[in-house]
C-alpha cells in the first residue's frame, strides 16, 4: 500500500497535495482498497465554499457508498472530469489521475492538523 511522503491526510482517509494557494484532494490507497471497486464518483459542491470535515461529494462502491470530506477549509474550484468518466481512476491511480477536487486554500494554518505519512500509517 502507498503512503507518499509528500502528502498531507486525514483520519476519514482523504489525502491532500498543496500546490501554492490551491490544493488537490482524493483518497488515499487504503480507502480504495477497502472500498473495492468504485463505479461512480459524485461531487455537486465544485464552486462552493466549504469548512473543514464538510462532505464535498461521495465514493459509489460496489457494495457501499462513502462520503467524502474536506480536508481543510476551501472553495471547490475543480471536479476531476476523468473520475466522473473512468471512476476506476480512483482505484488504479488514487495519488495521481484519480485524485477528485482542486481546491482554493482558505486558512493555510489548517494544513498543519492533517497527518504527516508517518502519523497516517500510525492511523490505519
Amino acid at each position: 500500500m502507498k503512503i507518499p511522503v509528500d502528502l498531507k491526510y486525514t483520519r476519514e482517509h482523504e489525502w491532500i497535495r498543496v500546490e501554492g494557494k490551491e490544493a488537490v484532494v482524493g483518497i488515499t490507497d487504503y480507502a480504495q482498497s477497502q472500498l473495492g471497486d468504485i463505479v461512480f464518483v459524485e461531487v455537486e459542491t465544485e464552486g462552493e465554499s466549504l469548512e473543514a470535515g464538510s462532505v464535498f461529494g461521495t465514493v459509489e462502491a460496489v457494495k457501499t457508498v462513502s462520503d467524502l470530506y474536506m480536508p481543510i477549509a476551501g472553495e471547490v474550484l475543480d471536479f476531476n472530469e476523468a473520475v466522473e468518466d473512468n471512476p476506476e481512476l480512483v482505484n488504479t491511480d488514487p495519488y495521481g489521475e484519480g485524485w477528485i477536487i482542486r481546491i482554493k486554500i482558505e486558512n493555510e494554518e489548517q494544513l498543519d492538523g492533517l497527518l504527516s505519512a508517518e502519523a497516517y500509517k500510525a492511523h490505519i
